[in-house]
């Protein structure tokens, strides 16, 4: 089974965190199954970028981004090459690397 290994982050998981996942799985739902508490504003229908995440190692595994997904990130807060909206990005048979953004352009965040 494929990892996923979140970096440290200030808020979301200080200690980062290392999850084995079945392919298959969004990296938003995976991550919310394990307790990493990604936002998600539009319920993960690629309508906002509150789960904009970046793919640091693997990216190559996973799917090319959709036009949708694509014009969602154009207004990502951060935008980077390695960018994806972790509701759309697919685990495959590869280990992620990932990277959850200081900043989202999210104005409420849920479950606060």
């Amino acid at each position: 089974m494929p990892k996923l290994i979140f970096l440290p982050h200030e808020e979301i998981c200080p200690e980062g965190e290392v999850i084995e996942v079945e392919p298959g799985i969004s990296v938003c739902d995976a991550a919310l199954a394990h307790g990493i508490p990604i936002e998600h504003a539009c319920e993960k229908s690629c309508a906002c970028t509150t789960c904009h995440v970046y793919v640091r190692e693997g990216l190559a595994s996973l799917e090319s981004a959709t036009e949708d997904e694509e014009d969602m990130l154009d207004k990502a807060w951060g935008l980077e090459p390695d960018s994806r909206l972790s509701c759309q990005a697919i685990v495959g048979d590869e280990d992620l690397t990932i990277e959850i953004p200081r900043y989202t352009i999210n104005m409420v965040s849920e479950g606060h």
